[in-house]
């Protein structure tokens, strides 16, 4: 596992918080790690702030003020070992899978989080995290569309699979402002082999065309969009999208996931999206 020490937004920061990388997972360095573009949900702005793509990013609450701001250009000089982060440990109940939705920026998978079914603990985590959603962060062209980047590497795609701490809080909504609320996987994606299992979430797509369509999506495992191996990087960041709270432990994974090219959120997001 690695540990990352540090992150930050567009501007450089140095906070000393510490990111660590471990046998197979890891943490980063130091906040001063930055990418070299804003995203919000959705697809990637490949422009600042001020060129957001939707109403989020308007108003007072679209300014970072922390010190951790997330995303971050992940650096595997600035990553450490930390023998003392354990695997993680992943526990998705597939009946927990309640439907897919059109935000009207993105195709959001929600399950149910009013017990402890689905979730995962372990790994730079003290206590146990429901799933709550899952989603895709993409761009306008699959070489760039994920929001954390390796080395300045962009990936076509990024998946986030969001929990948060059922130990501390009475409910999302109150972990989201939390110390330790959410924790964030996030799984990069790449054009490759057909994924099988993510066609079953491509083939209700045409369903939600329209914002805020909804349609059921049945029992879905999302383990299986994870990557074979389970070595992650660590480090302690923001929500990328307003409120952009400092409240995420992300729990990046090293290897990517394949997908084909038809499935990737790039080209399944336009068909879906541009029905606003």
């Amino acid at each position: 596992m690695l540990r990352l020490l540090g992150s930050g937004r567009s501007h450089p920061k140095s906070s000393g918080l510490p990111v660590l990388v471990k046998q197979m997972w890891g943490t980063l360095r130091n906040h001063s790690l930055t990418p070299e573009r804003w995203c919000s949900q959705g697809a990637c702005a490949q422009t600042k702030r001020n060129d957001a793509l939707h109403a989020l990013w308007k108003g007072p609450a679209s300014v970072p003020r922390g010190a951790r701001q997330s995303p971050i250009n992940i650096r595997w000089k600035d990553s450490v070992y930390d023998p003392r982060l354990k695997p993680l440990r992943v526990s998705y109940d597939s009946a927990a899978c309640l439907y897919v939705w059109n935000t009207g920026y993105l195709f959001q998978v929600e399950f149910d989080d009013s017990t402890e079914g689905s979730g995962i603990s372990g790994g730079p985590l003290e206590n146990h995290y429901r799933l709550k959603q899952f989603h895709f962060h993409w761009g306008a062209v699959n070489e760039w569309g994920s929001e954390h980047t390796v080395d300045d590497h962009v990936y076509p795609a990024e998946l986030h699979l969001v929990h948060w701490n059922a130990v501390k809080y009475q409910n999302y909504t109150e972990a989201v402002m939390g110390e330790d609320g959410l924790a964030v996987v996030g799984v990069f994606l790449k054009l490759g082999a057909r994924h099988e299992a993510l066609q079953k979430l491509v083939a209700v797509l045409p369903d939600i065309k329209h914002k805020d369509a909804r349609a059921a999506l049945g029992p879905f495992q999302p383990s299986c969009l994870l990557p074979a191996c389970r070595d992650y990087w660590t480090y302690p960041g923001s929500l990328t999208t307003p409120p952009l709270a400092e409240s995420v432990t992300w729990i990046i994974h090293k290897k990517p996931t394949e997908v084909a090219q038809d499935q990737g959120p790039w080209e399944l997001g336009e068909s879906v999206l541009g029905h606003r």
